[in-house]
């Protein structure tokens, strides 16, 4: 594989927009990739995955999920591959989404066993589907935890594994040729704290008598060739990596990133786009633990699923509200592109395709793979703040519904002040869980004792359920009031409640 390619800024490019009529210009730096060129496109090496992606990668949604009539999603995925892209998105829940794949696949060579098959080009991409099965085994009788599939009703994990190998590569009944793999299955739309619980059941000691076991212990039998939970009896070897999925709630993706002891995690897709700051939002807030650990991060919902434009702010309900072609004058794609691309840690994004065309200028694909030839800082933050600007001035700013609400800075969690005697000295050992930010990164903690501040400490992102922990000697015996204070960029503040020190007998 090469290394990235620098992007080369030719040209810049005028982004007009306008509110109530009053119009504005954005000057962005552009890379002189233009729709139609031969130019070899960016990539980004993808985490711990060890693959260099595309920055533009292909949604399974749009019209190869939902297909308006005249449209051939085949030929929507052929073009993208033939264009370069080598990052594919689908899910056992879009629909005929997989189906499509499969007719594309078999058109450029990507399926075992057919006279056409290249292992070279197949091996050249990375193909990711998704569950939203939580049980690998078991019911879904427990309240918060949403189970589900395209698939026949009593599925399970290792059902929606083989639905997407017999949809993709097989004849769609059952069959996939044995040579075949899934690069990753991604656990879908993680949004409750009873959905973390369910998909860890039986983790760490997979037992096969157990009446329950999670989704995560049977897609570890499948990435391994093993058979620990009893689900995997021919030690099939399917899929390549494991990760999850989640537009909803930060917290909730943070804690499964943080209960993933073994790095079993290898990616995320989450929703990013300019107004995500306007949210109880996913840049400031899970795409760093996820950035600390290395992992994949794919941006999702580039334009809100449509409702930057044409698309009420809703779950898509039919192919009538597919985006056919992302075109305003007040508010140009590629500045949402460029947004995602340059949020630190996101490597690509996928876009779902509406329409393609022999026409650049009408071409989807062609627009967003020029748009994505950014480097990760190939935009100030002034760039970054006038286009959150420019997209706040949407739908009133609530374009993105599927997305928790506003919450604030908010304190250290679980802050707790403990003692004891160590060889004679008084030794007080402070522990905290992470704070949540709010339209600003968090800067750092601030420790208070006795209304005095004791220490500044830099913040960065909790990747395990450890507390932070920091420990001090204090000369006296006395009674202390502590407390820890969150501070972020703008130098807001959010203190937890005053904890009192007994003082040391």
């Amino acid at each position: 594989m090469k290394k990235s390619e620098p992007s080369s800024f030719t040209r810049r490019q005028f982004i007009r927009t306008s509110a109530a009529g009053a119009a504005s210009v954005l000057i962005l730096p552009s890379t002189g990739f233009k729709p139609g060129t031969s130019r070899k496109p960016v990539k980004r090496l993808l985490g711990r995955t060890g693959f260099e992606a595309t920055t533009f990668g292909l949604g399974g949604q749009a019209s190869i999920q939902w297909t308006p009539e005249g449209i051939k999603p085949a030929e929507i995925i052929v073009k993208a591959y033939r264009k370069g892209v080598n990052y594919f998105d689908t899910s056992n829940l879009y629909a005929r989404s997989q189906e499509h794949y499969g007719e594309a696949f078999r058109m450029l060579g990507l399926v075992p066993g057919l006279p056409n098959y290249s292992e070279k080009a197949r091996r050249s991409i990375f193909l990711t589907t998704k569950t939203h099965l939580r049980w690998g085994k078991g019911d879904d009788t427990i309240e918060g935890v949403s189970n589900w599939t395209g698939g026949p009703q009593g599925s399970h994990t290792a059902d929606d594994i083989r639905r997407s190998l017999t949809q993709i590569f097989g004849d769609g009944k059952g069959y996939y040729p044995p040579d075949a793999w899934l690069d990753m299955v991604l656990i879908h739309s993680l949004t409750t704290i009873q959905e973390v619980d369910a998909l860890y059941t039986g983790y760490d000691n997979p037992d096969p008598k157990a009446e329950r076991i999670g989704a995560l212990a049977v897609l570890r039998d499948f990435r391994d060739g093993t058979n620990r939970t009893g689900l995997n009896p021919k030690e099939e070897k399917l899929i390549r990596h494991i990760g999850f999925s989640g537009h909803y709630n930060p917290a909730v993706m943070m804690e499964m990133i943080r209960r993933d002891k073994e790095n079993l995690l290898d990616a995320m897709l989450v929703a990013i786009n300019p107004n995500d700051k306007l949210m109880f939002n996913m840049q400031y807030n899970v795409i760093p633990v996820a950035k600390a650990k290395n992992m994949g991060i794919i941006a999702m919902k580039v334009f809100a699923d449509g409702a930057m434009y044409t698309k009420p702010a809703h779950w898509t309900q039919g192919p009538h509200e597919v985006v056919r072609f992302a075109r305003n004058r007040e508010l140009n794609p590629s500045s949402l592109i460029l947004y995602a691309l340059t949020t630190p840690g996101v490597h690509t994004a996928i876009i779902g395709i509406g329409q393609i065309s022999d026409n650049p200028e009408e071409c989807q694909i062609e627009q967003n793979m020029a748009s994505a030839q950014i480097a990760p800082d190939g935009l100030s933050e002034s760039d970054r703040m006038e286009i959150e600007k420019m997209t706040a001035r949407v739908k009133d700013g609530k374009t993105n519904y599927f997305q928790m609400e506003y919450n604030g800075l908010t304190p250290p969690s679980s802050f707790s002040v403990e003692q004891e005697n160590r060889d004679g000295k008084r030794l007080v050992r402070v522990k905290w869980n992470t704070a949540y930010a709010g339209d600003a990164p968090i800067a750092s903690y601030e420790l208070w004792r006795d209304g005095q501040k004791a220490l500044q400490i830099p913040f960065v992102p909790q990747i395990t359920n450890d507390p932070f922990v920091m420990e001090e000697y204090l000369q006296d015996r006395e009674p202390h009031k502590y407390f820890m204070k969150t501070v972020d960029a703008r130098g807001r503040e959010a203190s937890c409640d005053v904890t009192v020190l007994e003082g040391m007998v």
